[in-house]
C-alpha cells in the first residue's frame, strides 16, 4: 500500500522549515482526504464561542498543497501542508533502495 507524508512548513517562504507532520497509508484519494482532515482541525478552536472569534482561510496552493491562515483576536497562526508519496525506502521490498534510478513515480 502506497505510503503518504502530510508535510508541514513553519516560518517564511526563504527559512520555511519543513517537518513531517503525520505519515499516512492507502491510496492518493485516502491520503488527500486525511491531510483534508488535519488541515480542517488545525488551530481549532474548542468552544463555540471561540470560533465565532476565529476566522479561517484555507488556501489550495495545488491539488497536494495548501496553505492555512487561522486568525483570532490576539494571534494569527499559518502553516503551509503538503501531500507527498513515499518513492524510495531500503526497508520497503516493494519500492527502490534510492530516488535516483526512478524515471516516473511508481
Amino acid at each position: 500500500m502506497p505510503g503518504w507524508a502530510v508535510m508541514r512548513a513553519l516560518g517564511l517562504a526563504e527559512l520555511s522549515n519543513y517537518t513531517v507532520h503525520r505519515e499516512l497509508e492507502g491510496t492518493e484519494a485516502e491520503a488527500l482526504a486525511g491531510m483534508l482532515r488535519i488541515i480542517d482541525t488545525f488551530e481549532e478552536a474548542v468552544t463555540a464561542a471561540g470560533r465565532r472569534r476565529q476566522r479561517r482561510q484555507v488556501f489550495r496552493v495545488s491539488e497536494r498543497s495548501y496553505f492555512v491562515r487561522v486568525e483570532n483576536r490576539m494571534s494569527t497562526k499559518e502553516a503551509h501542508f503538503i501531500l507527498a508519496e513515499l518513492i524510495a525506502d531500503t526497508h520497503n521490498d516493494g519500492l527502490p533502495d534510492a530516488a535516483g534510478g526512478l524515471t516516473e513515480t511508481p
